[in-house]
């Protein structure tokens, strides 16, 4: 993909945040990607982006540009790159923490996300905090199963980023196309952004499934970060995780797998295409969980969540025969389809799934038009699913810090 088409779509994802009313913040993941992959004289071509860009960090200086005034070079001011970091950072070790650091520009002892995994040592009992810094991080990272208890700690989620442009098709299956792949247990993540910056894919396309991440390792917990895509962004795989103000983007099932999560106070942007007034076409969905028998132990609950965005949207479909996802208190726009679930084609799964909702607001709520397996949970039915007893939390969960 050439520099301009992953500008274009990085472009279109950040102004799903922009519109958003619980997401104001001005992102600066573009201008740092700027600074690696665009020239000045494409930005400045290009009628879209100049009214939107407030600096351009450029090499191994900033340029701060005030566009609504015309200044020359002289009145530019330049400052170093490694000036705002403290002389003694990282912090030597502790008995329980580690802190490496990594910026691309080569103020920290790493360069590159992955390089600070590395480093980590094997089946280490201490907590590794990889502290990031403001940038797009283009590689593709894995963090295997012998590296538990690690933090990745960006500086906000509009402002670092982890980013890759695998496919199922690029990577030999939509499992191993993720950016960034969690196969370790503690993981933990923090104000940082996970994108897979494929083309969006037009829904029934073989092959153009573009997972941002998966986890796929037992107790993970996310704080305040962003999940950018479009088809199967958020590949919650297996184990018990934790979701907390997190911004979630993509069209088609772009929450999926077959984990027990909790996410709470979560933003859902769906970016399908817009679909006329009064027209029945569905082209995404939310959801598509992945549980295979009553017997396993899994399910999706959404509670105070918001969901938005564009297309006409499932809350689910039925992956697998007994796939469970609930929908508590949530904010619901009128993207969302009335019959609200699906089964996947496949009737004989209507016995066996466990889709509700309970309380929810807004007019994509309106339950009165949804399938007959949906269920409208009464208090005694929901309250398992309304706070982080759902996934064990009290007994792993270790409070933000």
């Amino acid at each position: 993909m050439n520099p301009r088409s992953i500008f274009i779509i990085l472009f279109i994802a950040i102004l799903a945040v922009l519109s958003s009313n619980q997401f104001r913040n001005v992102p600066l993941l573009i201008l740092e990607y700027v600074n690696d992959h665009v020239t000045l004289e494409m930005l400045s071509s290009n009628v879209i982006f100049p009214s939107l860009i407030s600096f351009v960090d450029y090499g191994y200086f900033r340029f701060y540009h005030h566009h609504h005034h015309h200044h020359d070079d002289k009145k530019r001011k330049i400052v170093s790159i490694c000036d705002d970091f403290p002389p003694d950072f990282p912090p030597p070790d502790t008995n329980t923490t580690s802190i490496l650091c990594v910026d691309r520009n080569g103020c920290c002892n790493f360069t590159t996300v992955q390089a600070a995994v590395d480093a980590v040592g094997v089946l280490s009992q201490k907590r590794t905090i990889i502290w990031i810094n403001n940038g797009i991080y283009f590689e593709k990272v894995i963090i295997p199963k012998t590296k538990p208890n690690i933090t990745f700690q960006g500086q906000g989620y509009t402002s670092t980023a982890i980013v890759w442009n695998d496919t199922a098709n690029s990577s030999h299956g939509t499992f191993y196309s993720g950016s960034v792949q969690v196969f370790a247990a503690n993981f933990i993540a923090k104000n940082i952004s996970f994108m897979n910056m494929a083309p969006i894919p037009s829904p029934g396309a073989m092959g153009a499934q573009a997972v941002a991440i998966r986890i796929a390792g037992d107790q993970a917990a996310f704080w305040g970060c962003g999940f950018f895509g479009a088809q199967d962004t958020l590949h919650d795989d297996r184990g018990r995780h934790y979701f907390k103000e997190c911004y979630i983007q993509g069209s088609i099932d772009f929450v999926f797998g077959n984990g027990k999560s909790f996410y709470e106070n979560c933003q859902l942007t769906s970016i399908a295409s817009p679909v006329a007034i009064g027209a029945r076409v569905i082209n995404g969905a939310v959801t598509a969980h992945g549980r295979t028998s009553k017997d396993e132990n899994s399910g999706f609950a959404f509670v105070n969540c918001s969901l938005g965005g564009t297309g006409r949207i499932w809350l689910g479909r039925a992956w697998r025969p007994f796939s469970t996802v609930v929908f508590a208190y949530t904010s619901m726009s009128d993207i969302i389809a009335s019959e609200g679930w699906n089964d996947f084609n496949d009737p004989s799964r209507d016995q066996t799934v466990f889709y509700g909702e309970y309380n929810c607001t807004g007019s994509g709520a309106n339950t009165t038009l949804r399938v007959p397996y949906a269920q409208k949970l009464n208090d005694t039915q929901a309250i398992p699913f309304l706070n982080i007893s759902f996934i064990d939390g009290d007994q792993w969960l270790q409070p933000y810090i």
